[in-house]
């Protein structure tokens, strides 16, 4: 509009808007300021200014824009403008109203805005910089006494390491006799414990030949001593009858105490002359953890010790456990064994004597098919006879409790007797292969032996669901007696193989297995001066392998 065309003069930003809104003119210079202008909307979005308007949903009421134009009166405020991301303009935003119209100047104020912000912080600078100065000296005694303080208190947590990190008192005695003598410039460091009123070196860095060595010291030395007090003298004496040192030295002792119990002494020995002050407090921190940390070192192994001798003591028990269960086991068992062979024996004898009296008898009858039969039937009743006597005689040699010595055996022999024993698990089941090498006599516990070789039998034969196969080997070869038995059952899983020779572990259900079977096979073989082995492959069987020594 021409009429507004005077507007152009001013060097600020000027629009005007309309009663409806609409921009219906705008000025050269704020054409310049804001030359991708394309409506009032857009550019309101871009502006803000501090307000806080009561909760409102209308978004349009947070722009000074909708302000400006929706105002009764003219109205003024300091506005911001995005005019991209990083650059943010400033102005004042004067609206006047005239009729139906709307002016509204900007006037740009970024540049005095930035100018006052910078004073602002120059002023800001220059008391800091003045506080600075003021400070600088302090800073420089701070300086100072914190590097001081630095290694105080490196020293110390490096101590803290080393008595955390270990248990082994001579390990922290020397590593603190070290630091000591580093941060000291000593030539020698060495702590002796208390015994009574004497003490004995236990560590030393520098002289080594001073341990052991027993030590006291005059009357006023040794109340300093009792009384925890850090002592520093020059003297020619080390300690009480010492030979004389070739010149003075600056010695320096520190007790060490747990609570009120005095623990021992820290000796340090220099050729340098100088004060302690802040290192006082250094040893005195020292002492103390060391303190603690001989106590602990020495809890911990009076515990290593104790735990140790709990551990050997239920191993005993164990052991004993299993001899005892072993035992009574074998004694039970000797004691049913006899009772049953005496009970079979008197029948067997009967029917022995009955079958021998027969035997007499049939060459007498004159129907020679009648003879035959008896003489068969009565051959058939000798050979079962014998069979009875024979299981009768394997079962009392089995249990040999009168047999508690070594002896010379046929591990062969005993193998084979062990499987008459248990034909009851293998018949018409279980195929049993023998691979028998050529064994010499060997002195063992064969009782003890056919225990073993039944455990590890029955178990196979239990480990085969339907129908398989055992297959025993032997040999004998660098005075080793080497017997293996394999079967190709369901075998044992990986995780359990470790443990199926610990007493009381069990594979098997609840009152089927005891889990002290092949335990006590570990024993018996133990005793052997031999050693047990298992290999198994879960769903192809299991092999245990017995070694003895023969010697």
């Amino acid at each position: 509009m021409k009429k507004f065309s005077f507007l152009n003069q001013f060097p600020d930003g000027v629009i005007v808007t309309n009663k409806s809104g609409d921009v219906v003119f705008q000025n050269n210079a704020f054409k310049r300021m804001f030359k991708n202008f394309s409506g009032l909307k857009k550019f309101s979005h871009n502006m803000n200014f501090d307000i806080c308007p009561l909760n409102s949903e209308n978004i349009e009421i947070y722009s000074p824009v909708y302000h400006a134009l929706n105002s009764k009166e003219d109205f003024f405020a300091f506005v911001t403008y995005e005019l991209s991301p990083n650059h943010i303009l400033y102005f004042y935003l004067t609206a006047i109203k005239k009729r139906k119209y709307t002016v509204i100047f900007l006037t740009d104020v970024t540049a005095e805005n930035a100018l006052e912000d910078y004073k602002s912080r120059l002023v800001k600078l220059q008391k800091k910089y003045e506080r600075l100065e003021e400070e600088n000296d302090d800073l420089q005694k701070i300086r100072q006494k914190a590097q001081s303080q630095a290694i105080r208190i490196a020293l110390i947590n490096k101590m803290s390491n080393i008595i955390r990190e270990s248990m082994d008192i001579s390990k922290i005695l020397n590593s603190a006799l070290y630091e000591l003598a580093i941060m000291f410039g000593a030539y020698e460091v060495y702590y002796a414990s208390n015994h009574e009123s004497d003490f004995t070196i236990d560590e030393v860095f520098g002289n080594k030949n001073k341990i052991g060595r027993k030590i006291n010291f005059d009357e006023n030395t040794y109340n300093q001593i009792v009384s925890g007090v850090i002592s520093t003298t020059r003297c020619l004496i080390e300690y009480s009858g010492a030979q004389p040192l070739k010149q003075p030295v600056m010695r320096v002792i520190v007790p060490i105490f747990h609570m009120q119990k005095l623990m021992g002494i820290l000796v340090l020995l220099s050729h340098q002359k100088r004060e302690l002050g802040e290192e006082l407090d250094i040893l005195e921190a020292i002492s103390d953890q060391l303190g603690n940390a001989i106590i602990r070192a020495e809890l911990y192994q009076n515990n290593i010790k104790t735990v140790q001798e709990l551990k050997n003591t239920l191993k005993e028990l164990k052991e004993t456990q299993v001899q005892l269960i072993n035992s009574e086991k074998m004694a039970s068992l000797g004691q049913l064994v006899a009772g049953v062979a005496h009970e079979i024996n008197t029948p067997v004898a009967s029917i022995k004597s009955n079958n021998a009296i027969l035997g007499k008898f049939i060459p007498q009858i004159k129907d020679n098919e009648i003879a035959d039969m008896l003489k068969e039937i009565n051959e058939i009743d000798y050979e079962a006879i014998q069979r009875i006597s024979n299981i009768v005689t394997s079962l009392k040699k089995f249990v040999r409790l009168d047999e508690a010595e070594l002896q010379q055996a046929d591990i062969n022999k005993e193998i084979d007797l062990t499987l008459d024993l248990i034909r009851h698990e293998t018949k018409n089941r279980i195929e049993i292969k023998k691979h028998y090498g050529k064994l010499p006599l060997i002195k063992c516990y064969p009782n003890m032996l056919n225990q073993v070789f039944t455990n590890i039998l029955i178990n196979a034969c239990q480990a085969i669901e339907d129908k398989g196969q055992i297959d025993i080997t032997t040999g004998y070869k660098d005075k080793k007696l080497t017997v293996k038995i394999k079967d190709n059952g369901k075998g044992i899983p990986e995780n359990e193989l470790d443990k199926i020779f610990t007493a009381g572990y069990t594979t098997k259900s609840a009152g089927i297995g005891t889990g002290l079977g092949l335990a006590i096979c570990t024993k018996i073989i133990e005793k052997h001066n031999g050693e047990i082995l298992v290999n198994s492959e879960l769903g192809r069987g299991s092999e245990f392998i017995i070694t003895i020594c023969s010697e």
